[in-house]
């Protein structure tokens, strides 16, 4: 309305998000954090996780957004041996779905899934989305992940249901607020894993950013 161009760069960090996805989820399901703990005490031997180890592959991910991000989780959870559902409201109808990727509604998502990973925009209708009602439905074996807007999940609710026992972990890259304080709830669960906002972090992300938006503004100062 102003006549000001605007671009933007919607999908430099797609392998970077995805991975981090992947990596927290797999730390949980491997009990990284807790054995790299026990092995520098010395400790190797007769050690069992606070979270029975359980095989990956067979269980089911829920992806609650089927964007570029969730896609690349798709297809990455396929390759160790995940059934997926997706839940997108947002999703146009002539939109591909990824093969083996079963559209479902959001409480079959939550009420099946053995991880959760969130990757839907934030605005009015998702802030919150992921709550006490949500987290009652998921199994108390449940493993949730947030590497996309912090405010899509409440985090007071998020810290009652794992300290209650309706989720069994969380791992976080993304908070409601930006940089929390050290003494945040959350930090003080040995069931959540978190990350400062890095999952987009890399060499090749940054730098890929860096020259496309520059072109973005050669391209608008030379009318293109």
């Amino acid at each position: 309305r102003e006549g000001i161009a605007v671009t933007y760069v919607p999908d430099y960090c797609v392998d970077e998000v995805s991975d981090h996805v992947m990596a927290l989820l797999l730390t949980w399901n491997r009990q990284i954090g807790f054995y790299d703990g026990v092995a520098k005490q010395g400790r190797w031997k007769g050690v069992s996780s606070p979270v029975p180890l359980v095989r990956l592959r067979g269980q089911t991910m829920g992806l609650v957004g089927m964007g570029r991000i969730g896609r690349a989780v798709a297809a990455k959870a396929q390759a160790f041996g995940l059934r997926v559902l997706g839940h997108d409201p947002y999703l146009p109808p002539e939109a591909s779905i990824p093969p083996g990727v079963q559209l479902v509604d959001l409480p079959t998502l939550l009420a099946e899934s053995d991880y959760v990973s969130i990757h839907t925009l934030l605005n009015q209708e998702t802030r919150g989305l992921i709550g006490a009602e949500a987290f009652a439905q998921m199994k108390p074996s449940a493993f949730i992940v947030n590497c996309a807007r912090g405010p899509i999940i409440d985090e007071a609710d998020l810290c009652a249901a794992l300290r209650d026992g309706q989720i069994a972990g969380a791992g976080l890259d993304v908070m409601e607020q930006v940089a929390p304080p050290a003494d945040h709830p959350l930090f003080g669960l040995n069931n959540v894993v978190v990350t400062p906002h890095v999952a987009f972090l890399s060499q090749q992300a940054v730098h890929e950013l860096e020259v496309r938006t520059a072109q973005a503004t050669v391209d608008v100062l030379e009318g293109r």
